[in-house]
């Protein structure tokens, strides 16, 4: 976080939140050590799906590409609230994306509004495509901290080759529409962050894109290396350098992951991810919901949270990681910063 940004954090944190935070980080330094699975905290940080509609085809997306297996929708307000208002006591932060384009969503900025009432740290990603002057003004309304803004190419011809169905055009128009809503508001959020997800065919817009970041005035630039499926015998999307790449060329010509995957992960600790329908699962990995840890259509956070299913998931995590497949393409430990 900038310097202004994590003053914000930190300005809506409350005594149990502060304490519940040193509970986690007890809980996952124990369960490093004694590799057993003990819990005794709530989630940090969640992320929750509002859609898993999406304006745009991106290769490596199942909303891009139309590929769940699992149900679709929009969240409701009303099932949002009552896991908010169970969580919020403890949450620090939301990440209000999973898949899908957040603002389609015709009660998103509802749901942030909701959330920063209770002095929860809100986020979201966004192409920016639906940010007309209206929604804009209502976006810094509506209390959002963290605007990350998907801008993976300086020129349309190459933005288009991953952002497929895109326009450039649009992505600037909206981040323009949200710096002048901030000024006419006065407001100093949320954190304008343009996202950069390097791939072979943008790789050259790297200081590109950094130039524009300064004459549009957003707060921040960030690259994201790109997480691809078919990586082991190569792929056109893993740029040459390698900085900016998840995965490394063995000697024999083969590609694997950067990443270590050792037996632990703060993740499974500290936060959790929310589909629009109620499932929560480990994390952002697991994007088609395949390891479903509990549905709280049905039940409560508190039930779920330390239920067998998750009780099971992280021993199994602090056994063998690489045996889990959602880990084998993870990229913690990989990212980037401008």
């Amino acid at each position: 976080m900038h310097f202004r940004d994590s003053l914000n954090y930190i300005s809506k944190l409350r005594w149990p939140k502060i304490v519940n935070v040193i509970r986690v980080l007890q809980s996952f330094y124990s369960s490093k050590r004694t590799k057993s699975p003990l819990h005794k905290a709530w989630p940090v940080s969640i992320s929750i799906e509002p859609t898993t509609a999406c304006n745009l085809g991106c290769p490596e997306c199942p909303s891009g590409l139309r590929a769940f297996t699992r149900d679709t929708g929009n969240l409701k307000i009303e099932n949002f609230k009552r896991w908010i208002d169970e969580l919020s006591v403890h949450l620090t932060y939301i990440n209000f994306y999973f898949q899908g384009e957040p603002f389609i969503h015709p009660q998103f900025l509802d749901l942030v509004k909701y959330a920063s009432e209770k002095k929860i740290y809100t986020s979201t990603s966004t192409n920016a495509h639906f940010l007309n002057e209206r929604n804009a003004k209502r976006t810094v309304e509506s209390g959002l901290d963290r605007l990350i803004i998907s801008i993976d190419g300086t020129t349309q011809e190459v933005y288009e080759q991953y952002r497929v169905n895109g326009k450039l055009e649009k992505v600037l128009e909206g981040t323009k529409n949200i710096m002048r809503a901030k000024r006419e508001l006065k407001s100093r959020t949320p954190h304008v962050i343009f996202q950069f997800l390097v791939v072979k065919p943008n790789e050259h817009q790297i200081e590109d894109v950094k130039k524009l970041a300064k004459e549009v005035g957003v707060d921040e630039v960030r690259f994201k290396t790109a997480q691809v499926y078919n990586f082991e015998n190569g792929n056109d999307l893993i740029p040459d350098n390698n900085k900016f790449s998840r995965y490394r060329k063995n000697a024999d010509g083969t590609y694997a992951v950067k990443n270590a995957l050792d037996n632990h992960c703060w993740r499974l600790w500290s936060s959790c991810v929310i589909t629009w329908d109620g499932l929560v699962v480990p994390c952002c990995f697991d994007k088609d919901a395949q390891h479903q840890l509990g549905d709280l259509k049905t039940h409560s956070f508190k039930e779920i949270w330390n239920n067998d299913a998750y009780l099971s998931f992280r021993s199994s995590l602090l056994k063998a990681r690489s045996e889990i497949d959602i880990c084998a393409n993870c990229s913690e430990g990989t990212k980037v910063w401008a």
